[in-house]
């Protein structure tokens, strides 16, 4: 049985997913084939490079918005997500900025882009769009149902908070175009290393506060602990948000157990960089393929 193993001993985001799996030897080319059956290629453009966190070299992930307007990832808000989730404005004038561009880069990076020309602007998705847009796609069965099952598990966490049925979520936040692209690209990317079966570590939340649109909030968030409830999480002294909803998501929807390392043959390890960058410990997440 071909084992996945999330070692997310310093939490999971959706871009480190991504990051780790490239790194491990998924094909970000075809990933970037596959996405165009979103037809949403107008919207984002794709970034992936190596580089070196704390003396480990590994992959990070970018999803660069395209649009008229320009919009702010504030990494310094919520440490590690360049996801939107929690710090996505609305309206319709944002500046972009990207700390991760300034990242201390030892070794040799190359920076692969690929960009498309028009631009539109989607200030946020209903949970229903969302669902119509991964159906109509046409991917293999399997992505399919992953993408939805991880999706629904964001929407519901997000309804039971706000107060409001699945139907009328709307993703202001979580809909944003790059989390849509690491769930379906996570979805893609373990399809195509044939991985039968998918393991983690408990889950590292960080701790302290974090700025969002509804004010100053706790770590984890409250959508990330929703997401996380019957998954083993584990106590953490780093003051960031280590996990962001759509790691949150995509591991407690895959993952069948939570455990330490399985007995398996290692065929490759990969490793996905956060954005944020860490004193004492490398902010990456492992994975591990094995059989």
């Amino acid at each position: 049985m071909r084992t996945l193993y999330f070692d997310c001993f310093s939490g999971i985001s959706g871009d480190m997913v991504i990051g780790a799996l490239i790194d491990a030897g998924a094909d970000p080319n075809r990933l970037v084939e596959e996405l165009k059956k979103l037809q949403i290629e107008d919207e984002y453009e794709l970034k992936w490079k190596k580089l070196v966190k704390n003396g480990i070299t590994s992959t990070k992930f970018d999803v660069d918005l395209l649009n008229d307007s320009i919009h702010i990832h504030s990494h310094h808000d919520h440490e590690q997500m360049h996801e939107h989730e929690h710090k996505h404005q609305h309206s319709h004038t944002h500046e972009h900025e990207h700390s991760h561009h300034h990242e201390h880069n030892q070794g040799h990076s190359h920076d692969h882009i690929h960009n498309h020309g028009h631009h539109h602007h989607h200030d946020h998705r209903a949970y229903k769009d969302i669902v119509a847009l991964i159906e109509e796609a046409g991917f293999s069965e399997s992505v399919k149902e992953t993408a939805l099952k991880i999706f629904k598990r964001i929407g519901e966490a997000e309804g039971h908070i706000h107060g409001i049925p699945l139907e009328k979520v709307h993703f202001h936040e979580v809909g944003a175009v790059d989390s849509i692209i690491d769930i379906i690209g996570a979805a893609i990317l373990i399809d195509q290393l044939g991985v039968e079966v998918i393991k983690s570590s408990p889950i590292p939340l960080g701790k302290g506060k974090i700025q969002i649109d509804h004010g100053l909030y706790p770590v984890p968030a409250p959508a990330t602990l929703e997401i996380l409830k019957g998954v083993p999480i584990e106590q953490s002294d780093v003051k960031a948000e280590l996990t962001t909803p759509t790691g949150a998501a995509i591991v407690a929807v895959l993952a069948e157990e939570f455990c330490s390392i399985p007995s398996m043959r290692i065929k490759s390890i990969g490793y996905g960089a956060g954005t944020k960058t860490f004193k004492n410990h490398p902010n990456v997440l492992r994975v591990i393929i094995g059989e």
